[in-house]
């Protein structure tokens, strides 16, 4: 059954300033946890009224979840091809980390518990705020959903996904350069590189709650979402992995196929678990 969905704007206090959040709540709510929905966009681009902020918000909603979406802050933004000039900057990391964790512990406190999602820079900011609520708080997410993330300072290596990338631009994009630019931009210097709320990939990841890794096969993020699912395996994690037939950022395109595709796989997995423990 699809509810209708009342869309609140509002403000959680972090522990740097206010944060803006807005809240998608369904007329007809189902049993299950909110859910804590987190936009990409490189970690310089992106906000409340971003396709990929609103849209997924808005499908899981009119299912019947509570979903709460957030405005962090951004790092500046070089564009594609500059150098970033290294230092601390305002929205650089642990802005947009500490944003995210004080809204999930916000939400939590009105809920009792929740579950975590978000797409591209969104998916690995996920990773390390659950990173840091177990290793300092009391609790986790009941599950998560990581969408099309990267999560290593350097992506694996995987000559079968390169190999499989169509056309010219999924064989440029995400290329080691601009990666390696699009990083060290975000958390300013190379000693950044080696902590492990900013890139969760090839860190101890025990104890982390059931977890979705959502791909596009023709990505060369899934070097990074494939090999982090692997990662969560190992470590014990309840993990599913699925790979869609698109590229890079399908959530922000939700009159294709391919965003029900995703999101329905999301609904699903998050369905799922709504009554784990928290």
């Amino acid at each position: 059954m699809v509810s209708e969905v009342r869309v609140t704007d509002g403000v959680v206090r972090g522990r740097d300033g206010d944060i803006a959040v807005r809240d998608y709540e369904p007329a007809n709510p189902i049993p299950s946890a909110p859910l804590l929905w987190v936009h990409g966009g490189g970690f310089v681009l992106g906000g409340l009224d971003q396709v990929e902020s609103d849209a997924p918000a808005r499908y899981l909603a009119a299912r019947g979840r509570w979903v709460r979406t957030l405005d962090y802050r951004l790092a500046p933004n070089i564009g594609l091809f500059k150098n970033p000039r290294l230092g601390a900057a305002p929205g650089r990391f642990p802005a947009a980390h500490h944003d995210v964790l004080d809204v999930a512990e916000a939400l939590r406190a009105r809920s009792g518990s929740i579950c975590i999602g978000g797409a591209s820079a969104g998916a690995n900011l996920v990773a390390g705020a659950m990173l840091a609520l177990r290793d300092h708080g009391a609790w986790i997410p009941r599950s998560a959903a990581l969408v099309y993330g990267g999560f290593h300072s350097t992506h694996p290596e995987n000559i079968t996904i390169e190999l499989g990338l169509r056309g010219v631009l999924a064989r440029w994009f995400f290329n080691p350069a601009m990666t390696r630019r699009m990083y060290l931009n975000y958390v300013g210097t190379e000693m950044g590189f080696s902590e492990p709320y900013a890139f969760p990939g090839g860190t101890d990841l025990r104890g982390l709650p059931p977890t979705l890794t959502l791909d596009a096969n023709n990505d060369r993020l899934r070097r990074s979402g494939h090999a982090f699912h692997c990662e969560l395996l190992d470590a014990g994690v309840v993990a599913e992995e699925i790979v869609v037939d698109a590229r890079h950022g399908f959530l922000g395109t939700p009159k294709k196929p391919v965003f029900a595709e995703g999101m329905a796989a999301i609904d699903t997995w998050l369905t799922q678990h709504d009554s784990r423990a928290p």
